[in-house]
């Protein structure tokens, strides 16, 4: 169990009620795509967001993906963290059916693993235990991340060994880089996985 100060939003009642069992704070359900339309809930999100910063944690699908653009979009003051889950295949128990693309969503994910989400994304580190990263756009680029005939095959891979969802932006894959290591060490992953891009003669 962690204390997190900042309010964190999910998606849904079965996510906050599995992160209630790994954290101690604020956490706000969107209610799914509610909240495009709920204004007071999108106020309370954007007073915290302001006051003293916001988590976002949605499931690592299309549709998590879309309420997390969608929020960080109508959000122009305060600060966001985003925490993101790995792409894990499976069926909620509660559920019939998996869900469409059948991934796991937060309410799906063991705490150990939410845990480690919290960590990677620097949320649970105090200040001198966080990396300094100097990881942007143009060295994903270096990297062959972005630009290159193969760059989403390369993401892809990367995000797979970081146990990351494959569906970030490489925006977003910078900003978490950022929190889990240094340019230095990408460069040495890249390295280890180019294996697996290498090419015959």
């Amino acid at each position: 169990m962690i204390n997190i100060d900042k309010a964190v939003v999910v998606e849904g009642k079965y996510d906050k009620i599995k992160l209630s069992s790994v954290i101690n704070g604020v956490i706000i359900c969107t209610d799914g795509f509610q909240i495009f339309k709920d204004k007071d809930k999108m106020s309370l999100i954007r007073h915290y967001a302001e006051k003293t910063g916001i988590i976002i944690l949605t499931d690592s699908d299309s549709a998590g993906f879309k309420i997390r653009n969608y929020l960080k979009g109508a959000i122009k003051n305060g600060s966001i963290t985003n925490v993101y889950i790995p792409d894990i295949f499976g069926k909620e128990r509660r559920k019939a059916e998996p869900s469409k693309e059948g991934k796991l969503g937060v309410e799906g994910m063991s705490e150990e693993i939410l845990l480690e989400a919290f960590r990677r994304a620097g949320v649970s580190c105090t200040e001198g235990e966080k990396k300094p990263g100097s990881i942007d756009k143009m060295l994903l680029y270096e990297l062959g991340y972005s630009g290159a005939p193969d760059a989403s095959v390369r993401r892809r891979e990367l995000l797979k060994s970081l146990g990351l969802p494959e569906l970030m932006t490489t925006s977003a894959i910078a900003d978490i880089l950022n929190t889990m290591m240094t340019a230095d060490e990408l460069r040495e992953i890249t390295a280890e996985l180019s294996g697996i891009y290498v090419k015959g003669d």
